[in-house]
């Protein structure tokens, strides 16, 4: 009884501490960005100082709208992408070039970003060259993002897909339903929730992105995470504790309301599956 009792506290303990670990520094960064003195970790008394600055701070603002903008952009373009290629894969086990169509869709995955950044890069610049287009900006960095993104999107669309009974898309077929009636009105309903969670996680991953968004930026396209990095080597700016106090805030919101919306998903399914075994 003392053992388990022992083990117990134990497990909780280093469990406490690694929360402690993970978001002690979020909690002193959100405190601080209301700090009235421009010093780090010398507090002088609370302010809202650096949140009416940083409503004057173009660059800042300029680069958050452009990552918002890049990073909606990439986590429909990447769930859309991923969705199919995940489909591809789970529905399909045979066709020509399976392998390889596998292992450059996870390619991403596994691949350093400072590599995938170059490459990209050299590719960009080489088609240029030729064409005259594109240009280094939101373009580039889009479609950057988007080939990161479209694989974790595939690995969360199809970690579903492997679950979902293909039962269901079969009494559709026997029904007379063709095959992209089904991918619509059967496959698609059944895997919302993990389309949800690849959108949230792509454009989190869009919004964070410092390497590849350093690689494809050109003038006047520097995204708000690379503003960020930018000022913290020149030592760091009160301003960008305010931003970061705020991105949490849209963050934490997000992820309720999304953890709402897919609970209330999933208890009106299975009340739909119960009426329906009830039904039979």
């Amino acid at each position: 009884m003392n053992g388990n009792f022992i083990q117990r506290w134990f497990g909780r303990g280093w469990l406490s501490l690694g929360y402690v670990f993970l978001y002690l520094p979020i909690l002193v960064l959100i405190v601080f960005s209301f700090n009235s003195s421009r010093q780090d970790m010398v507090w002088s008394g609370f302010s809202v100082r650096w949140y009416m600055e940083l409503m004057n701070d173009t660059e800042i603002i300029s680069g958050f709208g452009l990552s918002i903008k890049i990073a909606v952009m990439t986590a429909c373009a990447s769930v859309v992408l991923g969705t199919f290629a995940a489909f591809t894969l789970n529905r399909y086990q045979r066709f020509f070039g399976r392998t390889l169509f596998s292992g450059m869709v996870s390619a991403p995955l596994v691949m350093p970003e400072v590599i995938i950044g170059l490459s990209l890069l050299l590719m960009l610049v080489s088609v240029q060259k030729v064409f005259g287009f594109p240009e280094r900006g939101m373009l580039t960095i889009w479609l950057g993002h988007t080939l990161l993104g479209m694989a974790y999107a595939a690995v969360v669309v199809q970690s579903r897909l492997q679950e979902m009974s293909k039962s269901l898309e079969e009494a559709a077929m026997d029904l007379g339903c063709k095959p992209h009636q089904v991918f619509f009105l059967v496959t698609l309903p059944n895997i919302t929730q993990a389309l949800a969670s690849a959108w949230l996680l792509t454009f989190t991953l869009s919004l964070d992105d410092v390497v590849l968004s350093a690689f494809l930026s050109g003038p006047g396209s520097s995204t708000m995470p690379i503003v960020i990095f930018s000022r913290a080597r020149l030592g760091l700016d009160p301003r960008v504790n305010a931003v970061a106090a705020l991105t949490i805030l849209a963050v934490t919101v997000a992820v309720i309301a999304s953890s709402i919306w897919m609970a209330r998903n999933e208890r009106l399914r299975q009340k739909q599956v119960q009426a329906a075994a009830k039904a039979e």
